[in-house]
């Protein structure tokens, strides 16, 4: 085991520094086509969690460039404003909307799920970008363990929660997950809330990460009949303030080398606009193109056959059981 996971950070460093810089963007970006990104969100509805700052607000940011109607979701009020008020300057459109919930909250989740839903308006765009790495064990008041709240717990609540008006804008939903290339150095697990007691913040944040995988797996799978499209995307090494926090060594070692927000943010706008022939159900994409979801020799493959087991855990957990 000790042989295998060293495998696994060997071959994901080395692919993350020739893939996931700035350099390998630039790089990769001079096959992006510029008409991609020209098409107009007018009449459009999109949801973003986290977009007060980082890839969650350059996606909110570019959204409402082009004409869409744009709810963010932020944990923090005062940040939130400040981040609404900035696009709404930027980019002239006065249908941007705060709305403030705490995702590692299931309760809270829901509450705005029944704000939200009371509208009735149909959402083309769901954006999962909202997450976090915490490098200590801390403990939700609603008793789970705060990275798997927010990476996984609160995007699947709110996912599912939001589905039926994502139907109403069928068949041009979509939900699109902000995932990490660390999902590399990870199988599937069932422990969902990290139950070693050696609690490794960076580790978990994988795991997280690799549920979120394949998660839209079998979002797609499941709802491949109802007109909605589930699809994972990685940033790559991004500059944003989550990361500065989280792994302040990375970012310090990888100084000048990491992406913009904006770049980070690509990818996830690349596939909003996107008609959805164009793209495949339940795929992990990474610079506009569909990536791999694991690396050779990694031994992660296999591991998804669990899903179906961690979607009941976390049923079950927000409360959701049929």
């Amino acid at each position: 085991m000790f042989l295998l996971k060293a495998w696994r950070a060997t071959a994901f460093g080395a692919y993350g520094y020739l893939n996931f810089t700035k350099s390998a963007f630039l790089e990769h970006s001079k096959v992006f086509k510029s008409e991609d990104l020209e098409i107009s969100l007018d009449g459009k509805n999109c949801v973003v969690t986290g977009a007060n700052s980082g890839i969650g607000y350059a996606t909110a940011e570019g959204l409402a460039s082009r004409g869409a109607t744009v709810c963010i979701i932020c944990r923090n009020k005062e940040r939130g404003e400040a981040a609404l008020s900035q696009i709404k300057s930027t980019t002239g459109n006065p249908n941007v909307h705060l709305e403030v919930c705490d995702l590692s909250s299931v309760n809270d989740i829901k509450s705005f799920a029944l704000r939200f839903s009371a509208r009735d308006a149909p959402i083309h765009v769901l954006v999962n970008n909202a997450g976090l790495l915490e490098n200590n064990r801390i403990t939700t008041s609603e008793g789970f363990e705060l990275n798997f709240s927010v990476n996984v717990l609160g995007t699947f609540t709110l996912t599912e929660l939001m589905l039926p008006l994502l139907e109403k804008a069928a068949p041009d939903a979509r939900v699109i997950t902000v995932s990490s290339g660390g999902m590399y150095t990870s199988p599937l697990t069932e422990d969902l809330q990290y139950g070693d007691t050696n609690f490794d913040g960076v580790q978990q944040y994988a795991r997280n990460k690799r549920v979120q995988v394949a998660l839209t797996e079998k979002w797609a799978e499941t709802h491949k009949d109802k007109g909605v499209g589930f699809y994972s995307m990685h940033p790559g090494w991004a500059e944003t303030p989550g990361v500065t926090t989280s792994m302040p060594g990375f970012s310090e070692r990888l100084s000048g080398k990491l992406r913009t927000k904006e770049q980070g943010a690509d990818t996830v706008i690349w596939l909003a606009l996107q008609p959805k022939d164009k793209l495949v159900p339940g795929a992990f994409y990474f610079d506009r193109a569909v990536a791999p979801k694991h690396l050779a020799f990694a031994a992660t493959r296999g591991s998804h056959a669990l899903i179906d087991s961690i979607v009941g855990k976390l049923q079950s957990m927000a409360g959701l059981v049929s």
